[in-house]
């Protein structure tokens, strides 16, 4: 199974997420089933059946963050403080052809948000690439539009 890269912020909040719905959530949907089959025929009964959706949802939930918390590896000083880039890195690019300027910092998946512009998730094609490399490295990345070739200008 393929790690995933979580900050300590992160992991805390995708745990106690967790002990949340195992421990209050979970609970709650167990009480109002059992409240909703106290009322009888239960084929005709639209609390139970919203209540037992509920139980679906709250299960997959904690199946999901059970399964990332597994793969969760914390990302270290050291990891923050390298010659290479890593998860956590900012990374400052020069595109080959175009001599553009762009700067990217690497985040977990799991902390990657489409609106951040200037943060790329590590398995990205563009964050895959980068891993790895120091300054001065030229790496080739495909993407939808053709192939890009960057120079790593700074880590930091």
């Amino acid at each position: 199974m393929k790690p995933m890269y979580l900050s300590q912020e992160q992991h805390d909040k995708l745990s106690n997420e967790l002990h949340h719905l195992k421990r209050d959530e979970r609970l709650k949907v167990i009480k109002d089933i059992a409240e909703a089959r106290e009322k009888g025929d239960l084929s005709e009964n639209a609390e139970y059946h919203a209540a037992k959706e509920k139980q679906v949802l709250i299960e997959r939930k904690i199946a999901r963050l059970e399964e990332t918390l597994s793969r969760a590896r914390i990302m270290t000083e050291d990891m923050k403080n390298s010659s290479q880039v890593h998860v956590g890195s900012r990374v400052q690019l020069i595109d080959v052809a175009t001599k553009e300027e762009t700067d990217y910092e690497l985040v977990p998946t799991a902390e990657f948000h489409t609106y951040d512009t200037d943060a790329i998730s590590v398995d990205s094609p563009v964050g895959k690439a980068l891993v790895g490399k120091s300054v001065g490295d030229t790496v080739e990345i495909q993407v939808p539009a053709g192939v890009i070739t960057y120079r790593v200008q700074k880590i930091s």
